[in-house]
């Protein structure tokens, strides 16, 4: 991210670029509308209080769940969505700037997504746009909207067990290096206190020294593991994440340190971790030996993964509602009970 970009605190009108835009204070407040608005996000009710806003949809990388996601929220808010895949369909093939590409676009709708494969790209938008611009990811830069999901599902999960995000203990492992979700979960994660970060990486993938600084500057513990057993020891919670290949050299990618894999069974019952909450960003790579989460833990009582994906439309349900500055009441007026019902046959 350019070192001169203003991280102002996110709340009305503002941009959503990196994760350090929060502290506990807003972080509450958006988890707080973000479940009032659980029944909206899961279809049992219908809300209109965006009619005739819309969005517009800028990813220039391939994504599925974060695409459909963002632009699910805004649908579920009665909003109107325009969408735009990779660079092939966009003027920007034809060599136009992001200055110009984002004033243009800025200009015919009310807020915009935006995912570049760039660090650093998306806060150029922002700086050029005249509506909200909310970070889809920028390269091997930040995620917000990821880590704000990613930290719900855990608070949520934890709670039934009756512990708090405050002094729980995280395993991180795989693609620690050009993996975005681990780097802005670390950040986010460091607004609550006593947190330990207990990481696992392949050579070579190992988490930038500026994230483990940032984590330790704000009173987290940060402890490198020699495998992925050690890793889990005392964990409350393991964060799993794909290796970024297309981040990489052809050389690495395909080097005999990046197959595998990650984290299974087995390896769970041999750290005792029996119960433990298990994330991952997805996408999952389910290939023989793709250095990644196995397919065997998903019978496991604490598998999460399809839990942080529904949260997040009601992450960024509240992400657009508060930098639209849409209020609970407002919603509740524009909301009611949906009148159809789906029964699956057979």
């Amino acid at each position: 991210m350019p070192e001169d970009y203003d991280f102002p605190r996110f709340g009305v009108g503002q941009h959503l670029i990196s994760v350090g835009q929060f502290d506990r204070e807003n972080l509450g407040e958006l988890f707080d509308l973000a479940e009032f608005l659980r029944p909206i996000a899961q279809r049992k009710q219908i809300c209109t209080v965006l009619d005739g806003a819309v969005l517009c949809s800028l990813f220039f990388e391939p994504s599925t769940r974060t695409r459909l996601s963002f632009e699910s929220a805004f649908l579920r808010l009665g909003g109107e969505v325009e969408t735009t895949t990779g660079f092939t369909f966009s003027s920007m093939a034809k060599g136009e700037s992001i200055a110009d590409t984002s004033r243009v676009v800025s200009g015919f709708t009310d807020v915009l997504v935006v995912r570049h494969p760039d660090a650093g790209s998306v806060a150029e938008f922002a700086r050029h746009s005249v509506v909200p611009v909310l970070n889809a990811g920028d390269g091997s830069g930040e995620h917000p909207s990821q880590a704000l999901l990613d930290v719900l599902t855990m608070r949520k999960e934890l709670g039934k067990r009756g512990k708090t995000l405050d002094g729980c203990t995280i395993a991180i492992m795989g693609d620690l290096k050009y993996g975005r979700t681990v780097h802005s979960l670390m950040k986010l994660m460091s607004l609550y206190e006593g947190v330990t970060f207990r990481l696992f990486s392949p050579p070579s993938l190992e988490l930038p020294w500026e994230i483990a600084e940032y984590a330790i500057s704000r009173g987290g513990k940060v402890i490198d593991c020699d495998n992925q057993i050690e890793a889990l020891e005392g964990a409350d919670t393991v964060y799993a994440t794909r290796v970024q290949r297309e981040r990489m050299t052809e050389e690495l990618a395909k080097s005999k340190e990046l197959q595998g894999c990650l984290l299974d069974k087995a390896m769970l019952e041999e750290a005792g971790a029996h119960e433990i909450i298990i994330c991952h960003p997805l996408p999952r790579d389910s290939r023989p030996n793709a250095l990644d989460l196995s397919t065997d833990v998903d019978d496991l009582p604490g598998l999460s993964i399809f839990k942080q994906t529904d949260n997040g439309v009601l992450v960024r349900m509240a992400m657009f509602l508060t930098t639209m500055g849409v209020s609970k009441e407002l919603v509740q007026a524009k909301t009611k009970h949906k009148i159809w019902k789906v029964t699956p046959e057979g």
